[in-house]
């Protein structure tokens, strides 16, 4: 049996504990954020396991994690840390000729004349978008200059915060009635999608971002080959196995929205017939085949 260790939260790692026993892969909890670690006293011992599912979010967290159970990843550190940057994968996707939308990266402090020229790149509403929160954190949307200069004075303030580790943001066009798709693709292959839709009531709330943790509901699809292709071009030039790619359709445009390298496993019945099976292969890889 191959050990793994699952530092995501419980939900996932109670999802993949079954259908892994099943292939021969033990999964094991070991939680590394909202709790106490001796360093000196370690709650897990170096070699009780094999591999790890992927590097922890909190990368000051996941350094310790990392110190201490000494495994590879599935997803390392370095893929987890690049598709948290989401400037630098549109940036990287855009160099290798994939569709992403209009975007312009703002690194501050920047003056107020600067900000509106770029706001005038734009056809309002224009998208404000953190450049590395995740959830849907900090995302708003400005249909005018007034309105984008104050959430950039929002975010000037926050970033004047000298610990706060990222101090940019990114402004982006505005993608009405688009469909958002989450395409899940593992060692370079599409494993499956959901459709997150809003309810009703919340459409008619004025609420329009898709994040399942705000309200969301995401509903297992069926995507067409241009669509599965298309993630699976973001998988490669990303080189990161396990990999959520958030896709919008809206008119005759395809865009590629964000990644995720620490995504949710969700019902098996929203992937592919075989995903387990890939997943245990790709997870015996990073163990190196033990």
């Amino acid at each position: 049996m191959i050990d793994l260790a699952v530092a995501n939260d419980k939900e996932t790692f109670e999802r993949m504990g079954e259908p892994l026993a099943e292939r021969g892969i033990r999964v094991h909890h070991v939680p590394v954020r909202e709790r106490t670690v001796a360093l000196d006293d370690p709650p897990w011992e170096p070699d009780a396991y094999d591999v790890g599912f992927v590097y922890p979010g909190r990368l000051m967290e996941g350094g310790v994690a990392d110190a201490l159970l000494e495994v590879p990843w599935l997803n390392d550190h370095e893929t987890v840390l690049t598709s948290r940057n989401k400037a630098e994968v549109l940036a990287r996707l855009g160099r290798a000729e994939l569709p992403v939308p209009k975007s312009v990266y703002v690194s501050n402090d920047v003056g107020a004349d600067e900000l509106a020229d770029v706001f005038e790149r734009f056809e309002p509403p224009v998208v404000v978008k953190p450049n590395s929160t995740t959830r849907g954190v900090g995302v708003a949307k400005a249909h005018d200059l007034d309105s984008f200069l104050g959430i950039c004075d929002y975010l000037s303030l926050v970033h004047d915060y000298k610990a706060t580790g990222d101090q940019s943001f990114l402004v982006q066009e505005y993608l009405p009635n688009a469909t958002d798709y989450r395409v899940m693709i593992l060692e370079g292959e599409y494993v499956g999608a959901v459709e997150r839709r809003l309810p009703d009531t919340a459409v008619s709330e004025g609420q329009w971002k898709h994040n399942v943790h705000r309200g969301a509901e995401a509903t297992g699809v069926e995507l067409p080959d241009e669509y599965r292709e298309l993630a699976e071009r973001v998988g490669a030039a990303l080189e990161i196995p396990f990999l959520g790619v958030d896709l919008l359709e809206t008119g005759d445009r395809l865009v590629i929205n964000e990644t995720n390298a620490r995504p949710t496993i969700d019902e098996e019945t929203k992937y592919e017939p075989d995903f387990y099976d890939r997943l245990a292969a790709a997870i015996r890889t990073a163990a190196g085949d033990r």
